[in-house]
């Protein structure tokens, strides 16, 4: 199979990471983001931002299949895997956004079920101003990557199912 072909019958994968890495562990979605965007994949795009707002419920129109990744207090040792989908977020404005809120601003505005969604959080625990990177959070972003490029490079929902840790 040639590569256009493998292009044309891969999925198409959104991943999207957020966080800020002057703030220690909050930057654990961007680096692994980083990561997933050096396989300079074909199949995949990469969104990196602060936070995620309802603007990025549009970066999700041609994706198969879409995945959020963020650092989180309330992850296990060293990260979750879950499926998500829609839910409205009563709590949001604008900006900051759950990943369940902008997959509910897709549906709303486009008209349609979003694609099937996942999320990786990574544990950290030091977000203060300033801190770098904790040694805990450095495991537990080597673990995520082990986990998650063997996805990325071949992604399936039904087999992301399987993978679920939560």
């Amino acid at each position: 199979m040639n590569e256009e072909t493998v292009a044309r019958t891969t999925p198409r994968l959104v991943v999207l990471g957020w966080g800020n890495d002057a703030r220690g562990d909050d930057g654990l979605g961007p680096l692994l983001l980083g990561r997933v965007a050096a396989l300079d994949l074909a199949h995949v795009t990469t969104i990196e931002d602060f936070q995620l707002q309802i603007e990025h419920a549009m970066d999700l129109e041609a994706a198969d299949l879409a995945l959020f990744l963020d650092a989180s207090v309330a992850a296990p040792v060293p990260f979750a895997f879950t499926e998500t989908g829609p839910r409205d977020d009563t709590s949001h404005s604008s900006h900051a956004l759950s990943p369940e809120a902008v997959l509910e601003v897709f549906a709303r505005v486009l008209g349609r079920e979003p694609p099937p969604a996942f999320v990786l959080a990574m544990r950290g625990e030091a977000f203060e101003l300033g801190t770098g990177l904790g040694v805990a959070a450095t495991e537990g972003l080597e673990a995520a990557w082990v986990f998650l490029r063997p996805l990325v490079e071949t992604p399936d929902a039904e087999v992301w199912r399987g993978k679920v840790t939560g």
